[in-house]
């Protein structure tokens, strides 16, 4: 099979993705006797079915399920190939996409505020996930993270710093059960934490070693969802230094420690670091974090 057959192969890629005929015409803007004719005809050139067919649609037999495999590979491909293309430009214009951790914000959106006044045509995505995007195949042109330092391969890695965290109780939570006043006590007051009780953030470990488990008394997957439950006075939980000093309503119960800082990284794919838009997005970042309340140079 050649070139001509490449209409036919993504017809049928998207039968066996959607499982139906209709589905797959929607998807192509084609008529669904235009799918049908392309998967018949595909499977006459490779002799074999790929389908098997029934009232309910189409399910992919194992030819077919390693048609779906190389097809979802190459629109991986053709995607990533998009994305490099879209960052290729010599303009600081068009689409960036950064991701990063939500407590990071304070220092992405004022760096993000600053590009966009000295650069009014480019348009701003900013992607904050409990999952790790993956540059490689264009889901981001920026990344900010924490933790170790990331390892995947082909991706341009930067320190920004290390994250001052601490611990932060509402004024509520305070006028309800006081401060702490000693490591002890410490672990008499009640607790925000995170639900992922494997989490290797140094601040949520200490909880984990420190603090007896009856005392956590609200856990969330989400970091917005903590916050709420600091500010509403449920108990005390880490926030970055800038974060929490922000916030008119907390106050900080301990000074920061060192054991609590959190390594930050600001990471690149190594296709795209030298556009010009890449490189206006991580000099706006670096400089706003020499900058921070919070964030350590190292």
């Amino acid at each position: 099979m050649g070139l001509d057959s490449w209409d036919e192969i993504r017809t049928a890629f998207q039968v066996a993705r959607v499982g139906t005929v209709s589905g797959a015409a929607e998807v192509l803007g084609v008529h669904h006797a235009t799918v049908i004719r392309h998967v018949d005809a595909l499977e006459e050139k490779l002799g074999t079915k790929l389908f098997q067919r029934h009232p309910r649609g189409y399910t992919p037999t194992e030819a077919g399920q390693q048609l779906l495999s190389v097809g979802q590979a190459t629109e991986d491909q053709f995607s990533q190939l998009a994305a490099r293309l879209a960052g290729a430009g010599e303009e600081v214009s068009g689409e960036l996409i950064v991701t990063s951790i939500t407590p990071a914000s304070v220092l992405v959106l004022p760096a993000m505020d600053k590009l966009l006044a000295d650069y009014p045509e480019l348009r701003l995505r900013y992607l904050t996930d409990l999952r790790v995007f993956r540059l490689e195949y264009g889901e981001a042109h920026v990344a900010i993270r924490a933790g170790n330092r990331p390892t995947e391969p082909d991706n341009v890695v930067q320190s920004l710093g290390r994250m001052q965290n601490t611990l932060f109780a509402s004024h509520a939570y305070i006028e309800r059960y006081g401060i702490p006043r000693s490591e002890e006590d410490m672990a008499k007051h009640r607790f925000v934490s995170t639900d992922n009780r494997d989490s290797r953030a140094p601040f949520f470990r200490w909880i984990s070693e420190n603090v007896p488990d009856a005392n956590v008394v609200f856990r969330a997957n989400e970091h917005e969802a903590q916050v709420d439950a600091i500010k509403q006075g449920l108990g005390m939980g880490f926030l970055t230094v800038p974060m929490g000093r922000a916030d008119p309503t907390l106050e900080e119960v301990v000074k920061p420690c060192d054991s609590w800082d959190s390594n930050v990284w600001l990471v690149t794919h190594v296709d795209l670091h030298r556009t010009p838009k890449v490189q206006a997005a991580v000099k706006a970042i670096k400089e706003q974090a020499l900058k921070s309340e919070g964030l350590i140079s190292t």
